[in-house]
């Protein structure tokens, strides 16, 4: 089997997962998994393709991730993943598909506008 390449992306973070047979082992940006997101919520959200298809133990995983924060990154990789496991079977996204693991979450931060403080909050008005 040759090298799967997929882009995964959640805010403003990239993940580029390449994954290819194996088993089992996760590396993003040449550190493990649990030492790059050590929380388990994060673990579990980078695993959850590969559990829901059991290929858990049977692919080696490297992935490049790069910006925005610890959760955009950590479903940035799982998207990228869950794009390379339909890519190798078809009958994969018959079942990521209804847990939402195929949709690139579309929300990004609505710029500042001039002439206020944030992007909707306006500045204080007082009469005197």
């Amino acid at each position: 089997m040759e090298v799967i390449h997929k882009i995964g992306r959640r805010k403003t973070a990239v993940a580029r997962a390449y994954v290819s047979t194996g088993t089992g082992n996760i590396t993003i940006n040449k550190k493990d998994l649990t030492n790059y997101f050590p929380t388990a919520t994060l673990q579990y959200k980078v695993n959850q393709p590969l559990v829901l298809t059991n290929n858990d133990s049977n692919f080696d995983i490297t992935v490049n991730v790069y910006g925005g924060g610890i959760t955009g990154q950590a479903e940035a990789v799982r998207l990228a993943i869950s794009r390379a496991m339909c890519e190798l079977d078809a009958e994969n996204r018959l079942i990521l598909k209804p847990e939402g693991l195929l949709t690139r979450d579309p929300r990004m931060v609505e710029r500042k506008k001039f002439g206020q403080k944030k992007a909707r909050k306006k500045f204080q008005f007082s009469k005197r």
